[in-house]
């Protein structure tokens, strides 16, 4: 919206000070603050809010570690609500509203917070863990990643040199690797945004453990959006130029920043877990990131992280329903350090450091051509 502002008075006459809204760097840093602050603000309020209309909390699951059920009976959930306060104001304050690479990614990030709101408030009202139908989100989260990859596709610009793109898979490392997909590029984003939601879901089982990777991988994601749609750097990195696509750094900034805003209330001990509200929402956006960058592929190092902690479900459940028995003590993986013996703090601690060394290598990709 102040983008707007500054662009109505650059033609009505020249205000010096709003010069400053042209630098994509100067509206990216300050979508970042003003999301932290956004979340800071509501926090204490919304928090006790929550704990008087919640009761007893988000329900554990009594199959469970053990402690659990003692130290985080009580904690409420929703505290995504939070995240999306800061993260969908800031955007819409400081972005582009000209933009498609925003608003399908705002698409997303609001639909599947809805979804998510949904699926705690099932929880919360029946105290139980399982919430809205697996099958019927499923539908519904492939319903809305189609429609903003469709969204992608169709209004999105292409460079002149590679029209394709727009329906291309691009490799790292390679530089002028495309798989043209075609139409198939629907299911394949669909599938990028959907996985970057639930595998985010899953990774949500501890305190802070979701929230700074999250936060990671989009500080990373928001380079690669500013470099991928500046001509000059792209062409300099031998990067597929995406125009337009650089106005997601105020996105990621947002994300940033209303990550560290939820961290203050939701470092150990939490006192609001962000539930399916906040890492549906996170973790789609990701994926939706991803997929207006043409970076599907470096999400998966990215957010290796993520990706680790989904496949440990999956292999977990392959392999008991086929032998009946264990691979890990308990999946997702984190629960298995848990069970190992490792405490709470130092799974956590770990795993942001392998989120930051992930984020590294994924980096390196732009410069490995």
């Amino acid at each position: 919206m102040l983008y707007w502002l500054y662009e109505q008075a650059a033609a009505g006459g020249h205000i010096p000070i709003l010069n400053l809204m042209k630098y994509l760097t100067f509206r990216t840093g300050m979508s970042l603050f003003t999301a932290q602050l956004v979340v800071v603000a509501m926090g204490s309020r919304f928090i006790r809010w929550m704990q008087a209309k919640q009761g007893k909390g988000q329900p554990i699951r009594k199959e469970g570690i053990e402690r659990h059920i003692l130290e985080k009976a009580g904690t409420p959930t929703m505290g995504g609500v939070m995240i999306l306060a800061g993260l969908l104001v800031s955007t819409l304050l400081w972005a582009d509203l000209s933009n498609v690479y925003v608003w399908a990614v705002l698409l997303v990030t609001a639909g599947y917070g809805l979804l998510g709101f949904t699926d705690d408030y099932a929880k919360v009202t029946k105290q139980t863990t399982a919430g809205v139908s697996s099958r019927l989100r499923l539908v519904m989260e492939i319903a809305i990643a189609l429609t903003a990859v469709l969204l992608i596709v169709i209004f999105g610009k292409t460079p002149p040199d590679a029209p394709q793109l727009s329906m291309s898979v691009a490799f790292p490392i390679f530089k002028s690797a495309l798989l043209n997909l075609g139409w198939f590029y629907l299911a394949f984003g669909a599938f990028v945004i959907v996985g970057g939601a639930n595998a985010v879901n899953f990774t949500d089982g501890l305190d802070g453990l979701a929230t700074v990777p999250v936060m990671i991988a989009a500080a990373a994601f928001g380079l690669i959006a500013y470099l991928v749609g500046n001509f000059v750097f792209a062409r300099y990195l031998q990067l597929h130029f995406v125009p337009g696509v650089g106005e997601i750094a105020v996105f990621c900034g947002a994300m940033i920043g209303a990550g560290l805003g939820f961290l203050w209330y939701n470092a150990p001990p939490a006192k609001i877990f962000m539930g399916d509200t906040g890492s549906l929402a996170l973790g789609g956006a990701l994926g939706a990131v991803a997929v207006a960058t043409k970076h599907e592929i470096v999400l998966a190092i990215i957010g290796g992280l993520f990706v680790a902690e989904t496949l440990s479900v999956i292999i977990q459940v392959a392999y008991f329903k086929r032998t009946g028995k264990r691979i890990f003590l308990m999946a997702p993986i984190h629960h298995h350090f848990e069970k190992l013996g490792w405490s709470e703090s130092t799974v956590v601690i770990r795993f942001w450091i392998v989120a930051v060394m992930l984020a590294i290598l994924g980096l390196a990709t732009l410069k490995l051509r």
